[in-house]
């Protein structure tokens, strides 16, 4: 496909029906420029980046081929839908992307007629996608439904599920497996493209129909026998028998990046009568940026750059980042003790198990993602005496949860859930937002739910989690760097539910649980210059409650706040239960619980979204003095 024009394309492509009236010889200049706009968009705003650019000429293939947004193309995950935002409508705001007020860094359903499904977590595309294929079966609708899956994402169970059920209901349905790994591809060219073509037109479809009506009037072993050997021949070819036990039919796999090749194939899948397709797609992760291309794993996610050099900005760090210091204790800890192992999902740099992996290869695993199995996985290395620690960021946590129930805490196995991006993570905004693991994991017998102040506290949590053998545990801490204090040596065991008192007062209580603790200091201060003279306590532990330490806090304040960077439901609920039972409320306690808004926050600057919700000292003050009955005081500072 060639004919280059002189005049630049993607200007005059506003929406997917602008590029539906570019011939079919200028889509190639197009896809050039759309890999150029996303590349310098990106170098601008940082975001996921070698995703999208493998996907550009996919993506200009499937807005050209079908009727969108009436077809509806579901991106898998959203890393690689910067193109695909690029092309419907949303060239203008590009560069807000994962910004304040921006673009979101994933799809988002209220963003764009052209986003029907918003996803940030991977895997969930093939049963959303069902989901639209049945309503529109049920509403006698004739539109096409298109999921865009990539090969890591088929490494979790969810798609596996969905996939078993299409081919059991036999909806029509389109799913591009997006193979950027060329892990289970075989090499692809002409010949590979030629078959694909083939198989998916209407006339092979209508003689292998035709040949399956005739074979059902055969006996039964001939009848068997006839539909393994097209089987067999097709799949010798082509590969995707997995696909074709499920009950899809195979095609593939075809160069992703050759609109030559996908065009006619797309066509073809498009005007299929029915059933569920996968159609095996070959690409490269960060085509067409070299750098990108040298290194994806470093360009999946980036900071701004420099398009030239491919440099990425990176502040120099004040302290060493909580991942890096949860890392390097475990490692200490397993130099220590060989029954310490570690686990992740599909994360192990996220995580900082990478750096684990290299000191004790044998004793990391990476599951893939797959949450689920790896929260059992750990179950059952604690029920043969070792120590596993499973290392899932909070968010991702979520979706192990019945595992944790039923296969660790109702077993009271000694699992150490390590979790990481507890808190507000800025740009990838509330769908990684870690908001909810202290409500879901205190409200279990047994747990023990820990959260570190700062980075010298995570250290002596991590040798606590190693020592506690007999009960489930897990420890908090956010994305980025700590506050820079001297760690320990060696961590030291804590005492289960016990917190400590780090500065004295006698009007105001203020309770902290994990690292909203500098804020609550340094209100403290202030609170003083009121003449309100302030108690600060770190909590160190959710679950179990340090009852003593609460209760006497009760007792001698006239104020008392909890805070925490987490959801309603979590730590301060658990005080709240805490008083209410020992009857502290009966007199006349003035208590406030401080925690992340019932809501759904969009992504912007940490800082930011921390002020936002009243948990940085101007908000802890402040809600001392609405406790008081000093509103308009209250008011002042929050104004301040």
């Amino acid at each position: 496909m060639t004919g280059k024009l002189d005049t630049p394309l993607l200007d005059s492509v506003a929406t997917p029906l602008d590029l539906r009236k570019l011939p079919e010889t200028a889509l190639a200049q197009l896809a050039d420029e759309l890999r150029a706009e996303t590349i310098n968009a990106v170098s601008v705003t940082g975001g996921h980046l070698g995703a999208g650019l493998g996907v550009v000429e996919l993506t200009v293939a499937l807005h050209y081929v079908f009727d969108t947004p009436n077809d509806r193309i579901i991106w898998d995950v959203g890393h690689q839908a910067y193109p695909h935002k690029i092309l419907t409508g949303r060239r203008k705001r590009i560069r807000t992307l994962r910004q304040g007020g921006g673009l979101s860094g994933f799809t988002r359903r209220a963003e764009s007629p052209y986003d029907p499904f918003g996803a940030a977590h991977s895997s969930t595309s093939i049963s959303a996608g069902l989901g639209m294929a049945v309503a529109r079966d049920l509403s006698e609708g004739d539109n096409a439904v298109v999921c865009v899956i990539g090969d890591g994402a088929m490494s979790a169970g969810m798609a596996y599920e969905a996939m078993n059920n299409a081919g059991a209901l036999r909806s029509r349905l389109i799913v591009i497996l997006n193979d950027n790994d060329m892990s289970i591809a075989p090499p692809v060219g002409a010949m590979s493209a030629y078959l694909a073509r083939l198989v998916s037109g209407r006339a092979y479809r209508s003689i292998r129909e035709a040949a399956k009506q005739l074979a059902s009037h055969l006996p039964r072993f001939f009848h068997d026998k006839a539909k393994r050997t097209e089987e067999y021949a097709r799949g010798f070819w082509t590969g995707g028998t997995l696909f074709e036990e499920l009950g899809f039919y195979y095609v593939g796999p075809i160069d992703g990046h050759n609109l030559d090749h996908l065009l006619p194939v797309l066509r073809n899948l498009r005007d299929a009568p029915d059933g569920p397709i996968l159609l095996h797609v070959v690409t490269q992760k960060g085509k067409g940026y070299a750098p990108a291309e040298a290194a994806p794993d470093k360009y999946h996610g980036v900071n701004r750059f420099d398009v030239i050099t491919g440099k990425q900005a990176k502040a120099t760090p004040n302290a060493p980042s909580y991942t890096r210091v949860f890392a390097e204790s475990l490692i200490k800890e397993a130099e220590r003790d060989d029954k310490v192992v570690a686990i992740t999902a599909a994360m192990p740099s996220g995580t900082g198990l990478d750096l684990f992996g290299q000191a004790f290869p044998t004793r990391t695993f990476d599951v893939g993602i797959a949450e689920q199995h790896a929260v059992t996985f750990a179950a059952g290395l604690a029920s043969e005496g070792y120590k596993p620690f499973c290392a899932i960021y909070s968010t991702f946590l979520q979706r192990g949860y019945d595992q944790v129930v039923h296969d660790v805490a109702i077993q009271k196995l000694p699992v150490r859930f390590a979790i990481d991006r507890a808190g507000y993570v800025g740009a990838d905004g509330p769908t990684h937002a870690g908001s909810f693991d202290t409500t879901f994991l205190a409200s279990l017998p047994g747990m023990v739910v820990m959260a570190p102040a700062d980075e010298a506290e995570l250290v002596h949590m991590i040798a606590t989690a190693v020592a506690i053998d007999d009960a489930p545990s897990s420890f908090r801490y956010p994305r980025g760097e700590g506050v820079g204090i001297e760690l320990p040596q060696r961590g030291e065991v804590l005492a289960i539910g016990r917190g400590r008192v780090l500065r004295e007062g006698s009007k105001v209580a203020i309770l902290s649980f994990g690292t909203r603790l500098a804020d609550a200091l340094k209100a403290a201060e202030e609170l003083e210059t009121y003449g309100l003279p302030a108690t600060v306590a770190d909590a160190r532990f959710a679950k179990p409650l340090d009852r003593d330490l609460i209760l006497n806090l009760a007792r001698n304040h006239e104020v008392m706040i909890t805070i925490e960077e987490g959801a309603v439901g979590g730590f301060g609920s658990q005080v709240l239960a805490l008083l209410a039972g020992a009857g502290a409320l009966d007199r006349g306690l003035r208590i406030r619980t401080l925690t992340m808004p019932d809501a759904f926050i969009e992504q912007d600057k940490p800082e930011i979204m921390i002020a936002g919700s009243g948990l940085d000292s101007r908000g802890i003050v402040a809600t001392v003095f609405e406790a008081l009955g000093r509103d308009s005081e209250a008011a002042a500072i929050r104004r301040a």
